[in-house]
């Protein structure tokens, strides 16, 4: 059997490798994607869930990071409504944090560089006044409010797989890329199925090491060339709290040792609260919340909130671990969070680029300038992700509430806040999981929570989902909920789903 021949083979299944995918097969090459895990599995589940532009590159005058930054916000806003949604951002002022002149001049920037017309503008708050500021200290008096968006980072990438599938791309998830090796003016790729350990070999004529922390790892075990890149690892952790107040807006606070944190309202129970920014050495793979790290968030979120952050009020911890480019020089703290794109091989046929840092924020710029590198060595069309939206998103910011009124009027079945979380998830593909459907039972057995077969159906056909952990963590955010029976009872039924092999239930490509 002929090797199969791609124009781009892609290693890593999260945001940066599921970017350049959609991006490549859109503009008419053949792409292969193989993932080790499920997607966004590793640091692109793991964000703070926040779009923004980085306030504190300000500081040091990074305007035109900050201002491309906010422009693919308000992109991301427009192309994918339903799981971007616009959250108003509380900033105190006090005693011992920075100048009010100094915030005031940020806030001004800040909107100007990024006030797209999606966005409403910074205003100053009196914090005795407004309701988010009854759960502050009192020594908390003033401060600012302005706009940022929040995204569902894990869904962000599966809908950039599924549009990159819809595109021609191929989609190996739970795939190893074993070793790839230059031969004959080719990527020689052999893959490895983590489910069956059966391998296949494919060719490509180039290569995207899009690994995230894995990258360096990546470049010395498998493609084993002489080709390094450096890079620091770093830890961000995260805690999920009870709902610490009743309101919707979020707040950003600034430490006793200059770095910040966030509260952002979490689904419709819980607090996000984070993150910590800590070097990490060893597997990625490995790395969880430290005691010292809970205790920190808790902390800092405790200085400015009445009511203490206790270890009780938690309920979820998780954390990423990203590769930031080192200069061998900068700080934790200064090292760019911009992305760095390093190709090997710029006299061969036969590049390799390697994908390092960068944010959710600024993917698909990066899918851009990742293929502007490879555009010397293979014949494609012209950028076109900007105006196109994703998998669910073809409908107008703001219009997320006639979508949930149009769905509950065609299946009336449906409770408020089922067709609410089916909507932000799904978009308008919500309708194609209750295609038939005239009454409850018609979907299905119900997991739990709205859950039903139907849905988990569609998961496992349509967006690579094979264990419950893929449904309640990556493709949703109902783990929060369930409990271990429920989440047992679903990894059962999806175990047989797949034994079955039932064509509804068989993961795509």
């Amino acid at each position: 059997m002929p090797i199969p021949v791609y124009d781009i083979a892609i290693i890593g299944g999260g945001i940066n490798g599921c970017g350049i995918a959609r991006d490549a097969a859109g503009r008419g090459l053949a792409v292969h994607l193989c993932e080790q895990g499920d997607l966004a599995s590793a640091a692109s589940s793991a964000s703070t869930k926040l779009l923004h532009g980085g306030t504190r590159h300000l500081e040091h005058s990074g305007f035109r990071s900050v201002r491309e930054a906010l422009a693919e916000r308000d992109i991301l806003l427009a192309t994918a409504p339903h799981i971007v949604r616009q959250v108003r951002v509380v900033q105190p002022l006090g005693v011992g944090l920075r100048p009010r002149f100094v915030t005031h001049a940020g806030a001004f920037v800040y909107d100007r560089l990024g006030g797209g017309r999606f966005i409403r503008p910074t205003r100053p708050i009196d914090l005795k006044a407004e309701r988010a500021g009854r759960l502050l200290k009192r020594e908390y008096h003033s401060g600012f409010e302005y706009s940022d968006c929040l995204v569902d980072d894990s869904r962000l990438v599966v809908l950039n797989a599924m549009d990159a599938k819809a595109q021609g791309a191929t989609i190996h998830t739970r795939t190893r890329c074993v070793a790839a090796r230059r031969a004959n003016g080719y990527w020689r790729l052999l893959l490895e199925s983590s489910e069956t350990g059966e391998r296949q070999q494919i060719a490509a004529r180039a290569l995207v090491n899009a690994t995230g922390p894995w990258v360096a790892h990546v470049l010395e075990k498998i493609v084993k060339g002489d080709a390094r890149v450096f890079v620091r690892l770093v830890k961000g952790s995260h805690i999920v709290t009870r709902r610490l107040y009743d309101h919707d807006d979020a707040y950003v606070f600034r430490n006793d040792d200059g770095r910040i944190i966030f509260t952002i309202p979490f689904e419709r129970d819980f607090t996000l609260i984070g993150a910590t920014d800590a070097d990490y050495r060893g597997d990625p793979g490995l790395a969880t919340p430290d005691e010292t790290e809970i205790d920190y968030l808790c902390a800092a979120a405790s200085r400015y909130f009445r009511e203490p952050v206790t270890r009780e009020a938690i309920r979820f911890v998780y954390c990423g671990v990203r590769p930031l480019y080192d200069d061998g020089g900068s700080k934790r703290r200064e090292a760019t969070r911009s992305f760095a794109l390093d190709l090997d091989g710029s006299d061969s046929a036969t590049p390799l680029l390697s994908v390092v840092s960068g944010k959710i924020m600024t993917y698909r710029r990066l899918a851009e300038h990742a293929l502007a590198r490879l555009s010397p060595f293979l014949r494609m069309s012209e950028p076109w992700t900007a105006l196109v939206p994703l998998p669910g998103g073809g409908f107008e910011v703001g219009r997320a509430g006639d979508i949930i009124r149009a769905l509950r009027a065609a299946y009336p079945f449906l409770s408020g806040s089922n067709a609410e979380r089916l909507v932000n998830a799904y978009g308008t593909r919500a309708a194609t999981i209750l295609t038939g459907a005239r009454r409850p039972e018609d979907l299905g057995r119900n997991f739990g929570y709205d859950l039903t077969e139907a849905e988990v159906v569609y998961l496992m056909a349509e967006e690579w989902a094979l264990t419950s952990r893929d449904v309640l963590w990556r493709r949703s955010h109902l783990g929060l909920y369930f409990n271990a029976a429920q989440t047992e009872t679903l990894d059962e039924w999806m175990a047989e789903a797949r034994l079955r092999g039932s064509a509804s239930a068989a993961p795509p490509n």
